[in-house]
């Protein structure tokens, strides 16, 4: 693919807004950042906080530790620490440099906090409005579509910021049509990798961090350190260990950043740990390494395309088929090898659902991690699913396409049905 090419930059383009820095389980973290937002805006300290947000996000805040709030979960914890501690124009880093006195201050906080949640009606999946107040002031923050994007920014009855929500997604971000595989492989193998190199680097430097502190240290039901000590450490297990430590670390307040994938820091985790364990275990040059996870990314990405931010299609198993398609180029496979890789691994685990941002996500990401390996393993043994095979059909990008129909369209009902279980509490 050549430079002058509109696809070339709309992969680099993709790439830099999708590969970003955050600290904490990004739907908190979301929340942490409007409330932050609506703080500033404010223009004083909360005495009264009211969220209303869609199930979707309910759903993915509720059971998650929040980074910097001595192991609290929830709603209240995330827009509580945004209020009282956060930096609003570190976006999705919003908490990640809370010091000691807002620490050791912030229970009292939140006791004394008046706090409301509510649900939200509406038709997005990421839809949230936070509105904080102060004696017979408020500051309105709403947020949808994407984590941080703001659509809706009102104080004391005057709007100061909006946009229709039609139109939230902004029309200058890169073109993601022309996503597909065939694309994505010849970006992949051929373009500049100074374009891209600072991005992947940050990613292998703070994805493997967060890895190594879940296997150091004690973190929820300790996932990766069970995979090591069940089934030994031969690199197959070693891939699905270190994805579901990172994931370990993260979803049980560990107070380091990742780089997500398509708005979620599991996704990243799955899409790019298990690709560099490859890479160290081959011995491959840094080059090899950048362009197996440039394939596993926008292999990701390429299906979340299908699906949305959210919904009840679990996003590690977009992740472990993209990680499948990173580890298939690092073995040698071509386009063909990992078309197939992506199909077979698809078809095995595209069943999993969403229930929420918790513990359980790293057990879900070694699952996802293991259909990635397997369909690989299936192809290279000459076996794969074919057209007709359940939701399979000829050709990768219209496969990814049924499988995210699935996501989007035939999980709709099921995200409702998850949403009033975990609230009928």
């Amino acid at each position: 693919m050549k430079k002058n090419d509109p696809a070339y930059q709309a992969y680099v383009d993709i790439l830099s807004r999708e590969l970003v820095p955050a600290m904490g389980c990004t739907e908190p973290i979301a929340i942490a950042y409007c409330a932050a937002k609506a703080r500033s805006v404010l223009g004083a300290l909360p005495e009264r906080i009211l969220v209303e947000a869609s199930g979707n996000m309910i759903k993915n805040v509720k059971s998650v530790v929040v980074p910097n709030t001595n192991g609290q979960k929830g709603v209240k914890a995330a827009a509580a620490i945004g209020a009282f501690g956060g930096d609003e124009a570190a976006v999705l880093e919003v908490i990640a440099h809370i010091s000691n006195g807002v620490k050791e201050k912030l229970p009292e906080y939140i006791d004394a906090l008046d706090f409301k949640l509510l649900p939200l009606e509406t038709t997005e999946a990421l839809d949230f409005i936070i509105t904080v107040f102060v004696k017979n002031s408020y500051a309105r923050v709403r947020i949808a579509q994407e984590h941080s994007n703001i659509v809706l920014i009102e104080k004391d009855g005057e709007i100061l910021f909006e946009k229709a929500l039609s139109s939230v997604v902004s029309t200058d971000i890169p073109d993601y049509t022309f996503l597909n595989m065939a694309g994505i492989f010849d970006f992949a193998t051929s373009c500049d990798l100074e374009d891209v190199k600072d991005i992947l680097a940050r990613q292998i430097a703070m994805n493997s961090a967060i890895s190594d502190e879940g296997l150091r240290g004690n973190y929820g039901v300790n996932i990766g350190k069970t995979l090591l000590a069940t089934y030994g450490t031969d690199i197959k297990t070693r891939a699905r260990a270190r994805a579901a430590a990172g994931s370990d670390a993260r979803m049980n307040g560990c107070e380091l950043p990742v780089v997500i994938n398509s708005g979620s820091g599991n996704q990243g985790i799955t899409a790019s740990l298990p690709v560099i364990e490859y890479a160290a275990a081959l011995g491959v040059a840094d080059e090899k390494l950048y362009r197996a996870l440039l394939i596993s990314n926008l292999t990701t990405i390429h299906e979340k395309c299908s699906i949305g931010r959210l919904s009840a299609y679990c996003g590690a198993v977009s992740a472990g088929a993209g990680a499948g398609a990173g580890i298939t180029y690092l073995m040698g496979g071509d386009l063909n090898a990992i078309s197939h890789t992506v199909v077979n691994a698809l078809a095995i685990t595209s069943g999993i659902v969403c229930d929420g941002a918790k513990s359980s996500c790293a057990a879900k990401i070694a699952v996802a991690v293991d259909a990635g390996i397997l369909g690989y393993e299936m192809y290279r043994s000459g076996n794969q699913f074919y057209d007709g095979e359940g939701l399979v059909v000829k050709g990768v990008d219209n496969s990814i396409r049924r499988f995210g129909r699935l996501g989007r369209v035939g999980m709709h009902e099921t995200d409702k049905e998850i949403m009033r279980m975990m609230t009928e509490e």
